[in-house]
């Protein structure tokens, strides 16, 4: 992987992580102060959820890509193969929590 491109990964997982943060944060404002509208939470709920899909998505690409190298040298890896691309997965399950929590 070359320097500036993991430079620029890293700037960017960064830069998501802090809209996600934010976006969580907006969402347990709304349930702090009792606003009626229910608008601010359902932005922050959205942000939050399409931000880790995002991040799953990205992930998922490199790790497929990887998966499918490791599958063509050595077919008996299949499992393993499997198990790291479902990985990220979870993370867009983490996502879609303040969507439960907040209701």
């Amino acid at each position: 992987m070359n320097k500036n491109t993991l430079k620029t990964s890293l700037r960017t997982l960064i830069v998501l992580l802090t809209i996600a943060l934010v976006a969580q944060g907006v969402a347990a404002l709304e349930e702090d102060s009792g606003a009626t509208d229910g608008m601010t939470g359902d932005v922050g709920v959205g942000l939050a959820l399409g931000l880790a899909a995002i991040g799953a998505g990205f992930s998922q690409a490199a790790i497929g890509s990887a998966a499918v190298g490791m599958l063509a040298e050595d077919g008996s890896k299949f499992g393993v193969a499997l198990i790291f691309t479902a990985l990220p997965e979870s993370i867009v399950i983490l996502g879609a929590l303040p969507l439960f929590l907040g209701n």
